[in-house]
C-alpha cells in the first residue's frame, strides 16, 4: 500500500472520557494514510470503541486533536463529519428496521438527495446482492446481512475514511469471515478503513497496520504481521483475545442446527482462513475470489448474537 505525504486522518495525544474527570483514552496516536486499512486491537476497556466515538463527535475530547487530510475536526459534530467525509458504522443498533434496504441506503445520503441514484449504483457494485433485495425490510436480515446494509449506508457520502466498530461481533463464523472479504473490498475500492476488531488474529490477518491498544494508549504499532509474531504482543493480548474469540465460536456453534443446511458454492466455510499471502508492498492479505459472498435467503436462520 502506497502512502501518500499527507495522512487521511490523525489522531494526536488523544485524552477523552464519558464522565468528568474520567479519561478513558489517555493520550492515543493513530494515522491513516491514504489507502489504508488500519486494525485496532486490544483487551476490553482499553478504549477501542471509544476511540472511534470520539474521532466522530460522539465522546468529549478533552486533550489532543484530530485532523482530516489536514483540516482540525476536533469536536465536530456527526453530522458535520459525514458531509466532509468521515463515515461511521457503530457495533449495535447501526440500520433502521422498519425501513427497506434502498430506505436505509437513502438515509445515508440525505444531506446530497440529488446523488442518490449515482451513489446507490456504486453501492450495488460492491454490495450486488443488496440491488436484488432492495425492497426487503432491514428488520428482516440476519446480523450480517444488517452489517453489510450499515456498511453500505456509511459509503453513500463516499467517505474518504470508514471508521468500523466490531463489525464482526456478534456473529457466527461463516458470517465474520464474509464481513472481513467486504471489508478487504471496500478499502481495496479506495476507502480508508480504521476499524475496531474483537477477533485480534483475523484483524491482523487483512490489515495493513494496526495498533494495540492498552488502558486508553497506544501500547504496540506495526505491520498485521510484525504485530502477529511479536512476542510480547501474542503473550500479552493474542493469547486471550484468541481464547474469547475461540469461546465465541463455540457457543455459536453450539447454538447452530445439528443438520445444517448444504452450503452454497463459493460460500467461505468456519475452517477457511482469509489467505496470509500478501500483495505486492503491503502487509495485508490477498482477498478472496469474488464468488465467496453469499447472503442468507428470507427466512434463514440468522446468525448467533445480535449485530
Amino acid at each position: 500500500m502506497t502512502n501518500a505525504t499527507e495522512p487521511v486522518l490523525v489522531a494526536k495525544d488523544l485524552h477523552a472520557g464519558y464522565l468528568p474527570g474520567v479519561n478513558i483514552l489517555n493520550g492515543v496516536n493513530i494515522v491513516a494514510h491514504p489507502g489504508e486499512l488500519i486494525g485496532i486491537i486490544g483487551p476490553n476497556g482499553a478504549g477501542k470503541s471509544t476511540f472511534l466515538k470520539a474521532v466522530f463527535g460522539q465522546v468529549s475530547i478533552r486533550g489532543g486533536s484530530v485532523t482530516l487530510k489536514g483540516t482540525d475536526i476536533t469536536g465536530w459534530k456527526p453530522n458535520k463529519l459525514v458531509s466532509t467525509g468521515v463515515g461511521f458504522v457503530p457495533q449495535t443498533n447501526n440500520v433502521f428496521p422498519s425501513l427497506t434496504i434502498e430506505e436505509n441506503l437513502q438515509m445515508g445520503i440525505y444531506q446530497k438527495p440529488r446523488k442518490f441514484r449515482e451513489q446507490l449504483d456504486k453501492i450495488f457494485e460492491i454490495f450486488p446482492v443488496l440491488a436484488d433485495r432492495r425492497d426487503q425490510r432491514a428488520g428482516s436480515l440476519s446480523g450480517g446481512e444488517r452489517q453489510s446494509v450499515a456498511m453500505a449506508r456509511a459509503l453513500m457520502m463516499d467517505p474518504s475514511v470508514l471508521l468500523l466498530d466490531e463489525p464482526s461481533a456478534g456473529l457466527s463464523p461463516v458470517r465474520q469471515d464474509e464481513t472481513f472479504i467486504r471489508t478487504r473490498r471496500i478499502n481495496k475500492a479506495g476507502v480508508s478503513v480504521i476499524m475496531v476488531e474483537q477477533n485480534a488474529r483475523r484483524c491482523l490477518q487483512i490489515c495493513d497496520r494496526a495498533y494495540v491498544l492498552d488502558q486508553g494508549r497506544d501500547a504496540y504499532t506495526g505491520t498485521g504481521r510484525e504485530l502477529a509474531n511479536d512476542p510480547k504482543v501474542i503473550q500479552l493480548y493474542l493469547g486471550t483475545l484468541a481464547a474469547d474469540v475461540d469461546a465465541d465460536k463455540s457457543a455459536a456453534s453450539a447454538a447452530a442446527p445439528a443438520t445444517p443446511e448444504p452450503t452454497p458454492p463459493g460460500t467461505v466455510t468456519p475452517d477457511e482462513q482469509v489467505p496470509t499471502s500478501v500483495t505486492a508492498g503491503s502487509s495485508a492479505a490477498e482477498d478472496l475470489p469474488p464468488g465467496a459472498e453469499p447472503m442468507s435467503e428470507p427466512g434463514a436462520e440468522p446468525d448467533a448474537g445480535k449485530a
